[in-house]
């Protein structure tokens, strides 16, 4: 099966169409492995504290590390990517606002088995969603060239607009791209890491992003700390969440108070 690629030079509305088709889209080279290099060399000095048991995996097979935003400031700018900010706008219709979900650098350590089938969709206690309404829509930055050897993530294509089924691995395909390439997929989408073969750490670097109504999987108001926060562009801000529903209002601090200019005052 033939993956779904579009060059770094891809408009919004393309990579969009190749999305709500497929359930993904790749993008190959978004970044230079300069600004990959610069994300791992700013996150692995925080290896030591970082969740070295992975459940998902039953051993210290993965570890991950958060807190992108208040970490890198290169990170900042993966979050903030034009193409992948437009794209998602464009998937996440089921609200007025979108956010920040969640950012970690996933390491796959060697012999990693392949990981569970599911979607991502499953971080909100099992609730089922309408079919028409996307809940997250997600990206991968590949900070280490993606093989099927080294255990690329592995995807269901189609799979987003299929109802539930009971897919094997059998059923899925290697998401390979090479190192400064991103996947961007919908939360529908049935995935899995792949085991790892190689002798070398597989790693990516995972932003989410939801819908304005729903929790954070990452709490970014504590993530990043409010001196942090308060150094940084106001677009950033917006997109960690501090900013209001502009329907009625959710996501205030209190008496419909703007988060932003609270931040920013106090």
């Amino acid at each position: 099966m033939t993956l779904q690629h579009l060059p770094n030079t891809a408009t919004v509305e393309e990579a969009t169409e190749v999305l709500r088709e497929h359930g993904y889209v790749i993008i190959d080279q978004l970044v230079p492995a300069s600004v990959t290099d610069q994300v791992l060399a700013d996150l692995l000095p925080f290896a030591p504290k970082a969740q070295e048991t992975d459940e998902e995996w039953g051993g210290n097979y993965a570890y991950r590390i958060g807190k992108l935003i208040a970490r890198s400031q290169t990170g900042r700018d993966l979050v903030m990517n034009p193409l992948v900010l437009g794209v998602v706008k464009n998937i996440l219709t089921g609200a007025s606002t979108f956010q920040l979900c969640t950012t970690e650098l996933i390491s796959l350590n060697p012999g990693a088995p392949a990981q569970v089938l599911h979607t991502d969709e499953l971080l909100y206690d099992d609730f089922v969603f309408p079919d028409d309404c996307v809940a997250c829509c997600n990206t991968l930055w590949a900070i280490t060239d993606y093989t099927e050897e080294n255990g690329a993530t592995r995807i269901v294509p189609g799979s987003h607009a299929r109802p539930p089924a009971n897919y094997t691995i059998e059923d899925t395909v290697p998401a390979e791209m090479s190192r400064g390439s991103v996947l961007i997929f919908s939360g529908k989408l049935w995935h899995a890491a792949g085991s790892n073969r190689s002798t070398e750490v597989r790693r990516s670097q995972a932003i989410n992003y939801s819908l304005g109504w729903l929790r954070q999987g990452e709490n970014q108001y504590l993530a990043c700390p409010p001196e942090t926060a308060r150094t940084l562009p106001e677009d950033l801000l917006k997109v960690m969440g501090y900013q209001v529903g502009p329907k009625y209002g959710y996501g205030h601090v209190g008496a419909q108070a703007d988060p932003l200019q609270e931040l920013l005052q106090a």
